[in-house]
């Protein structure tokens, strides 16, 4: 995070070049930030930037691609900067993408058998999310062809505005180019398993957490009757279980495909999904936190900044801020949950 305070210096050139683009927009309706919350440089300047886009731009939707640590990261300090990026996160931002990397290594090992992928390797795979979760607005249709309309659906309260990903099939850039026969039903069906998933959630079948909302993109050659029965399969057998106070029900946005990508599959899909699970990240983070603070770890570097010279209140701050956030998640799982008094 200490990279925020060299950032404020750079504030003035990386606004200017923001504001000559807004100004040179038709019609701008938001802003993407992609960053990691654990370095100095995507957590402190990234944070800084998100935050002055929230005030500089408050009618303007801010959502982000946020990076989330290996368990195994070798930044110190990663912790506490995590803790204050997801501050920022929780207050400034309209909605975050979370890309775990303790997933997204997981996923290329276990899917497509790289056990020591490259750098170049994971971030295909996060730039196919990306791809594919604007690919609605980049090739608009009758639904789902503004950020706004791509949202909102997907976030009833605006504090629940932490987004999983999932997507199938996966294929790496070595993969034959034969075109491998994939219904729409396999793809929607795989979308809710966790192994698909690029969050490393804590999976406990005996616990209470549950969707908010889906929403699934599919690409490819696909007739709309195809979903419809999909959805009524999925309905059937139960296999995605929903809050109890909101509708239970998967949207679904068909997306045509890049005319630029040869995909090797006839159809496949990316879901965005809104799971009170997410809670159990932000505790992991949380109890690394609490580890390093009781110890007084790592703490001189932060001293040395002028946020922090007098005391350590922000460092408490954003643990209150992310233990209230993963409160909110848990709440979220009860049937009282917009009735309830708020604290």
């Amino acid at each position: 995070m200490i990279n925020s305070f060299s950032g404020e210096k750079l504030n003035e050139e990386i606004f200017d070049i923001i504001d000559r683009e807004a100004e040179g927009s038709d019609s701008l309706e938001g802003f993407v930030l992609c960053h990691s919350i654990a370095g100095g440089t995507g957590s402190g300047m990234g944070s800084n930037i998100l935050e002055k886009l929230s005030d500089r731009f408050p009618k303007k939707l801010v959502q982000t691609y946020s990076v989330f640590p290996n368990l195994d990261s070798d930044v110190v300090v990663q912790p506490y900067n995590s803790l204050l990026t997801l501050k920022r996160l929780t207050e400034s931002a309209d909605s975050v993408v979370v890309l775990d990397n303790t997933a997204l290594n997981r996923i290329a090992a276990d899917r497509l058998k790289i056990q020591n992928p490259t750098f170049t390797q994971i971030n295909s795979l996060v730039s196919t999310i990306m791809s594919v979760s604007t690919t609605t607005l980049r090739y608009p249709s009758y639904m789902n062809n503004d950020l706004m309309g791509l949202l909102a659906p997907l976030i009833p309260t605006p504090r629940l505005h932490f987004l999983m990903t999932g997507y199938t099939p996966l294929s790496t850039d070595t993969d034959e180019a034969s075109v491998r026969k994939t219904t729409v039903l396999d793809v929607m069906r795989r979308l809710l398993q966790p192994k698909n998933m690029m969050v490393s959630t804590a999976q406990d079948r005996s616990s209470e957490h549950c969707f908010i909302s889906i929403l699934n993109i599919i690409q490819g050659e696909v007739d709309p009757t195809q979903v419809h029965k999909s959805l009524q399969r999925i309905r059937e057998r139960k296999l995605a279980q929903f809050i109890p106070w909101g509708p239970a029900s998967i949207q679904v946005a068909l997306s045509r495909k890049s005319p630029y990508i040869q995909s090797a599959h006839r159809v496949s899909g990316l879901m965005l999904a809104n799971h009170t699970n997410i809670s159990t990240l932000f505790d992991r983070a949380l109890t690394q936190y609490d580890k390093l603070r009781k110890r007084e770890a790592f703490l001189d570097q932060f001293r040395k900044e002028d946020m922090f010279k007098e005391n350590l209140s922000e460092l408490d701050s954003s643990r209150e801020v992310v233990q209230d956030l993963v409160d909110e998640y848990v709440a979220a799982t009860c049937e009282n949950y917009c009735t309830r008094e708020q604290t």
